[in-house]
């Protein structure tokens, strides 16, 4: 699973304009499902992510986590996230997982994180959503399950 995960202040997403998700400080994670995904990728990608200490202490330093903060995850799926940029001027996305199972390990990370007490809300998936933040610094880090074991 690939995610793009943000610090933000706040963040919102909508379908048809209306709301589906919503928070205030905490993380927006864009996630991509990927061919090949084992089963648990998203509990191994959601400690990570609960983990990731990207949040200013009292010292200033980047040394705390969204759980430490009591922070919030808004989880929007981002097939896009998987595009083949290596050939042409169109992206390629044949490497992300199919529908059924990119959104069944979506819905495994999002309960992942609510395993962890994290508060989350969501997009949702396979739609056309419109997604407003702050990014809070700006803090935009890339993760890929598949990069630690």
């Amino acid at each position: 699973m690939r995610a793009l995960i943000q610090r933000v202040s706040q963040a919102e997403v909508t379908v048809d304009g209306r709301s589906t998700g919503r928070i205030g400080a905490g993380l927006l994670v864009l996630v991509c499902a990927m061919q090949g995904d084992p089963d648990d990728a998203p509990a191994k990608l959601a400690v990570r992510i609960a983990k990731l200490r990207i949040f200013r202490d009292e010292a200033d330093k980047m040394n705390r986590s969204v759980t430490d903060i009591g922070g919030s995850v808004l989880v929007v799926s981002q097939f896009t996230l998987a595009a083949d940029t290596r050939t042409g001027n169109r992206p390629g996305f044949s490497s992300a997982a199919p529908p059924d199972r990119g959104e069944a390990l979506y819905l495994d990370f999002v309960e992942a994180l609510r395993t962890l007490g994290l508060t989350v809300a969501t997009g949702e998936f396979g739609a056309d959503m419109k997604v407003a933040l702050v990014n809070d610094g700006p803090v935009t880090i890339w993760m890929d399950s598949t990069d630690r074991a």
